[in-house]
């Protein structure tokens, strides 16, 4: 029998506001966050889903919580993280903000602009030290070494399983329905190589490993 677990999901980009027209942002469109959380809750799991800006309808039956920003999204998941029995961390969060949004629109008067950045607080690092018993599942998108980086932030951010995935020319997980992953896991060390599947049918796998690891 199933157990019904708590799942807190993130999905979409962020985006970070340079004045009130313009902002920082990527491409994602949430696509894989909001299928996992539809198959989670076919599955019967309590779903909270905490999503950037995106053109999705979230599925019916879930808790939804909307945000812009990466300020945002970190108080969202603080929030609903205590109760949580698994973290699927999607979003793809701006590392860098603004240090400050102009009130005003900033006019093309000057040939050059400069605005000053700041870092962002890493969401997954924050969490790692509060993880308990707590399931953390992470992603990481590269356009290069992705199977380097992918274990060193599964070993950083202290987390059980990552979804690893690379840009590339053959392999633009922006929008399409299908992509590459590999599902890397902490435990057994295992890296799992999926080509060419769709979104819809990795997030059934992916929380297959979940239910395993429970």
């Amino acid at each position: 029998m199933r157990r019904k677990l708590n799942l807190l999901i993130t999905a979409g980009p962020t985006q970070e506001p340079i004045d009130p027209l313009r902002f920082i942002s990527n491409y994602s469109t949430g696509t894989i966050g909001y299928e996992i959380a539809k198959e989670a809750r076919v599955r019967g799991y309590n779903v909270t889903l905490i999503s950037g800006p995106t053109g999705l309808t979230p599925p019916k039956g879930i808790n939804f919580l909307r945000v812009q920003t990466a300020l945002q999204m970190r108080e969202g998941v603080n929030r609903f993280f205590k109760r949580a029995d698994c973290l699927i961390m999607a979003a793809a969060v701006s590392d860098y903000r603004p240090a400050q949004a102009v009130a005003g629109k900033i006019s093309k008067n000057a040939k050059t602009l400069n605005i000053r950045l700041v870092r962002n607080p890493d969401i997954l690092l924050e969490l790692s030290v509060k993880k308990a018993n707590r399931i953390i599942v992470g992603f990481c998108l590269e356009t290069k070494c992705l199977l380097k980086k992918a274990v060193k932030k599964l070993r950083k951010k202290n987390l059980d399983l990552i979804v690893a995935n690379q840009l590339s020319k053959t392999n633009n997980p922006f929008g399409d329905r299908k992509s590459n992953f590999l599902l890397i896991e902490k435990e057994e060390r295992t890296i799992r190589k999926y080509k060419n599947i769709s979104k819809r049918n990795f997030s059934k796998l992916l929380l297959d490993r979940v239910e395993a690891m429970v």
